[in-house]
C-alpha cells in the first residue's frame, strides 16, 4: 500500500488564483473520492499495517525499514511465520525493494 499526501483545502488559494487555476481546482475537488470506504478484511489488515508502519517510522526514523527487516529476519529464523509476515508487510510499506530482498521476491515484480 502506498502512502499519498494531498494538500489541505484552502479558501485563500482561490482568491489569488487565475480563472484557469480556479477551474482546474474546482474540477479536482469534484473528482475527490474517499478511498478508505472499503471495509473488507484485507482493507482493514492494510489499514493496521499502515498505522503500525507509521508508528514504527515515528520511532525509528529513516532507519525504520532496516529495523523492520531485522525483525522479519529474526522472526523467520525463530520459525514464527505470522510475525515474519507482519514485519515483512511493515517493511514493504516503508521500502518495497528492501522487502523484496527479505522475502526473496524479484524487486522488478513489485
Amino acid at each position: 500500500m502506498s502512502i499519498h499526501f494531498a494538500a489541505a483545502k484552502s479558501s485563500n488559494l482561490t482568491s489569488v488564483c487565475s480563472l484557469g487555476a480556479k477551474r482546474l481546482l474546482s474540477r479536482a475537488r469534484a473528482q475527490v473520492a474517499n478511498d478508505n470506504a472499503d471495509f473488507t478484511e484485507r482493507s482493514q489488515q492494510n489499514e493496521q499495517v499502515l498505522r503500525a508502519a507509521l508508528r514504527h517510522f515515528a520511532t525509528h526514523g529513516l532507519g525504520a525499514a532496516q529495523v523492520a527487516r531485522a525483525q522479519a529476519e529474526k522472526a523467520f529464523f525463530d520459525g514464527d511465520r505470522p510475525t515474519y509476515d507482519w514485519w515483512v508487510d511493515i517493511t514493504r510499506t516503508l521500502d518495497r525493494r528492501l522487502a523484496a530482498s527479505v522475502s526473496g521476491q524479484n524487486s522488478q515484480a513489485l
